[in-house]
């Protein structure tokens, strides 16, 4: 039981973060493909595997599956920053 709750806190973060995408693109035509273009960006994509990896090797021991689940939304989160710092000028 407590490996299916811990895969829900990721579910609903992962699912608000679409949901914010959706609403914003319904408000503003095109500002889903702005807000993830991190996807398109290798040292982006790069950083996020990374940190997607690192967070299954720690974690793995400790949560198990569940791991993989926080893995790839940090991985994400991780990816989106690096790539929203990389266009400062």
């Amino acid at each position: 039981m407590a490996a299916d709750s811990s895969l829900l806190a990721p579910a609903i973060v992962a699912a608000a973060l679409v949901i914010r995408t959706a609403v914003g693109e319904l408000r503003h035509p095109g500002s889903a493909r702005e807000q993830w273009a991190f996807a398109a960006s290798r040292r982006a994509v790069a950083a996020g595997a990374t940190t997607a990896a690192a967070v299954v090797l720690l974690g793995w021991h400790q949560a198990g599956p569940a791991a993989a689940a926080w893995a790839l939304l940090i991985g994400a989160l991780t990816a989106h920053l690096v790539h929203r710092d990389g266009n400062r000028p």
